[in-house]
């Protein structure tokens, strides 16, 4: 076993771990931040997008090793200071980004490096960034339009696929 020490969303977390434990379980087996989801195993989806360092990361690929000493940000971390839903989360919310939910973390966590990188994305930049994210219910449309909207451009002027 290996003790991990790292800040999870602001605050300072340690655990021992086995040296294959992935960043995945030990967030949500040992610090019980479960909504970074795990839908494959092998970063197909993107459900389980967490932020180490600021960059984003398919948290189902990292040893929880890799991470000692970082700064990870999880879904769990993105809501305001008061509790309210962050620009993101509230235009997935506006434009109904959203059925199931078990893509949303991971969508919401890439949408935040997206927008940290490129503030301003085209609709074909969005698209063409999600491509490392499956969502099995929406067809992207909605999703997109939040991104759109999120990042203050007009969500309306999406094309339907």
């Amino acid at each position: 076993m290996t003790q991990v020490n790292m800040t999870v969303n602001g605050k300072a977390a340690s655990g021992d771990v086995e040296g294959r434990t992935l960043l995945s379980s030990f967030l949500r087996d040992q610090l019980k931040l479960t909504g970074t989801h795990v839908g494959c195993d092998t970063s197909q989806c993107g459900a389980c997008v967490v932020h180490v360092d600021g960059v984003a990361v398919k948290s189902c690929t990292m040893l929880a090793a890799e991470a000692d000493g970082a700064e990870v940000a999880t879904i769990e971390g993105q809501a305001n200071p008061d509790g309210s839903l962050n620009v993101i989360q509230q235009a997935f919310q506006d434009h109904h980004g959203l059925q199931c939910g078990f893509c949303t973390p991971g969508m919401v966590m890439s949408t935040a490096a997206l927008l940290k990188d490129n503030p301003k994305p085209t609709e074909t930049e969005v698209r063409a960034y999600l491509e490392g994210n499956i969502c099995r219910c929406t067809g992207y449309h909605n999703i997109v339009k939040a991104i759109m909207a999120a990042s203050g451009q007009d969500a309306g002027a999406i094309a339907a696929e």
